[in-house]
């Protein structure tokens, strides 16, 4: 899996019964792509939640769908919906944001387009947002915080019909997450009526057999381990039930009879990997994240879009000419043709120099012979991604003292036929197995990147700063001194094309942020990433910065664009105990672009956050409107009640706010009595 690349080589096979000809299943990850074989990278999740773009989320869905089933893969672990709870986590790049009903309608459109194809598995249950802790740290969340902030869009997925949830490597309320009853049964199966089944996290998901057996967790993914060793015993002496046995036999066979339809057709052919239909999707994604953050104006004309085709373009930073699509893990996907920003750029403009940035002098003085320079800067895995826990003697204790020698005699022969994946060039020199990048230290540029905006910004005015990361970069200390801004995330295999088609203006930029960037550090709640116990509240991202008047440097839900739109005749009703807010969007520039309206309600309890729930993504060509109709219903504003641990419908006066980011002095306000 490590040592040799398997994990890009073939999927991995659970619960496979060759005497009944049973087929069990085989996984294989997918949140930004196929991880095995030749397949399409597209951008990473966080910058599709940029996007704010459901129907685009569920297409893409349906081609990595297609490209697992290609590759013989029958379920995948491609929805990934944690919460970002601080920006600072190292997986933050596979979610979506900070917002659970956000994150709660992407999983779900995701999930519906994957299962076209293949069975989808969303991940990781529960309160799996931080990297470096995650084998050892114990989440500590009231009722009332796991229910209303870290477990809702989780249910949105569940009730979408995914047909298997993952269990996290951490504890929640001092039970690992692999073998913790109150996640897998009492809330899962029981609360939410969940009918799929239960895989553990890989290597390391559970530590007890009998436990996770009667927790509900149904199959120890990928290798047998700690169930093999320990659960035959545990059953003889009455720890463990046959009955639970059953139990988990029944769900998985269950779920591949009602996926059956789909698992039995004909799976597409190989040809749809890396198709043209699949790269022009992957590029419309890049295009449609990328977050104008800044925008301002050199001798009263905004630096963005670059419309004069013949300018002279100087192309700068090391991260420039690099392929940069994100975490090294098991996320990554090995992808033939990735294109870097200055491919992108030389594809369009024919006056480019490029300069690596590692001198600023330098780099300065050919930005100033420029028209327009573009500094890149920011991340790669190196820097954020997932973490392996490797010379921990308290997980090393948990692996096989010795292989089975007919297990090592079915896998020779199994790997012997496998088809051929080329490892990308641009991974040549990386070392084999996942990279270590774990939780990011900081959440400002490095001091060169620093060194470098400034240098280049001083010597062109009309500078634009392309940042690539997985979620919030502090810019504080330089933003005033650049006009213009985006942040472009990791973009996948037509990342420079994409960030192309926005620079000059083919693409309006028209996505949002879907977290809260701070000023500071100071403004976020506390994270340690080698913490063993940590609490979990209901205060963080928007929510926190509201209750304290934190003013953010770009609030959860901006983004600007090359036209300009306005929020009008907005009215709410309610119909069979539904909310229906409804209204129009007017473009009142000059250019055609969509906006994203954004619903929140402010509940009638005032110790509870406010919440997002709902949001429309409208195109509007330019001077013309268009309509929107938000459905809000009765779940979206139900609260926990502490004492009973239940819901309570809701009840009374809730303000209704709809606005086109948090804190938009334009919104319009509308109180409702439910």
């Amino acid at each position: 899996m490590i040592g040799q690349d398997g994990y890009h080589k073939a999927p991995f096979i659970a619960g496979q019964i060759d005497r009944v000809s049973f087929p069990g299943i085989r996984f294989s990850d997918g949140p930004r792509g196929a991880v095995i074989g030749n397949a399409t990278c597209f951008p990473v999740s966080m910058a599709r939640g940029a996007t704010w773009d459901i129907e685009l989320e569920e297409r893409i869905g349906d081609a990595i769908g297609a490209e697992l089933r290609a590759l013989g893969a029958n379920l995948t672990g491609a929805v990934c919906v944690n919460l970002l709870r601080h920006p600072a986590w190292g997986r933050a790049q596979e979610t979506y944001g900070e917002d659970p009903h956000h994150v709660g309608e992407f999983g779900a459109a995701f999930t519906r387009g994957l299962q076209r194809h293949v069975m989808a598995c969303v991940k990781h249950l529960a309160c799996n947002s931080m990297e470096n802790a995650r084998f050892s740290v114990d989440i500590k969340v009231d009722d009332v915080a796991l229910h209303e902030i870290y477990l809702p869009h989780f249910k949105r997925v569940v009730d979408e019909g995914v047909a298997s949830v993952m269990s996290a490597y951490n504890s929640v309320n001092g039970q690992w997450c692999g073998q913790n009853h109150e996640l897998l049964t009492s809330i899962l199966r029981d609360e939410w009526c969940f009918e799929g089944f239960v895989i553990s996290d890989w290597v390391f998901g559970l530590r007890d057999a009998a436990p996770s057996l009667a927790a509900g967790l149904d199959v120890e993914m990928p290798h047998r381990m700690i169930r093999a060793e320990h659960l035959a015993g545990a059953l003889e002496r009455g720890e463990a039930s046959w009955a639970d046995v059953d139990r988990s036999v029944e769900r998985v066979v269950a779920t591949l009879l009602r996926f059956d339809h789909i698992l039995s057709a004909q799976p597409p052919s190989i040809d749809v990997l890396g198709s043209a239909e699949h790269r022009s999707l992957a590029r419309e994604a890049a295009a449609k994240s990328i977050v104008l953050l800044r925008n301002g104006e050199v001798e009263g004309v905004p630096v963005l879009p670059i419309t004069d085709i013949s300018a002279r373009v100087a192309v700068i930073g090391r991260l420039a000419d690099t392929v940069n699509v994100g975490d090294g893990g098991s996320s990554d996907v090995w992808d033939l043709e990735c294109h870097t920003v200055l491919d992108g750029i030389r594809g369009r403009f024919a006056n480019i120099v490029h300069h690596d940035g590692l001198d600023p002098t330098a780099a300065a003085d050919v930005a100033g012979r420029a028209d327009v320079a573009v500094v890149v800067v920011g991340y790669t895995y190196l820097d954020e991604g997932e973490f392996v826990g490797l010379n921990d003697p308290v997980l090393d204790a948990l692996l096989p003292k010795a292989d089975e020698p007919d297990v090592v005699a079915r896998y020779e022969a199994m790997v012997t036929g496998l088809p051929i994946t080329t490892k990308p060039e641009h991974l040549r020199d990386r070392a084999r197995g996942f990279s270590m990048g774990g939780d990011r230290a900081s959440l400002r540029l490095s001091p060169s990147d620093v060194e470098l905006i400034r240098a280049v910004a001083t010597a062109n005015r009309r500078t634009v700063v392309v940042i690539q990361a997985g979620s919030a970069v502090i810019t504080t200390e330089w933003a005033e001194g650049v006009p213009a801004i985006v942040q472009v995330w990791y973009g996948g295999a037509e990342a420079g094309p994409g960030l192309v088609d926005v620079l000059v203006g083919d693409v309006n930029p028209s996505a949002r942020l879907p977290f809260t960037v701070p000023v500071d550090e100071a403004d976020l709640p506390a994270f340690d990433r080698d913490a063993t116990a940590f609490v979990y509240d209901r205060w963080h991202g928007w929510w926190r910065a509201d209750r304290k008047d934190i003013v953010p440097a770009y609030p959860f839900g901006f983004g600007l664009s090359y036209t300009t739109f306005a929020v009008l005749d907005v009215e709410t009703s309610v119909d069979d105990s539904v909310l229906f807010v409804r209204g129009i969007v007017r473009n009142t520039g000059e250019r055609d672009g969509a906006d994203v309206v954004q619903v929140y309600a402010e509940l009638p309890d005032p110790d509870a956050p406010a919440r997002l729930v709902g949001f429309s993504r409208c195109v509007v060509a330019a001077g013309e409107r268009a309509t929107f109709e938000i459905v809000v219903t009765r779940e979206k504003l139900a609260t926990r009640q502490r004492a009973s641990a239940a819901w309570r419908s809701p009840t009374g006066r809730h303000t209704i706010i709809v606005s086109r980011f948090v804190g938009d002095p334009d919104a319009t306000s509308i109180v409702v009595y439910l």
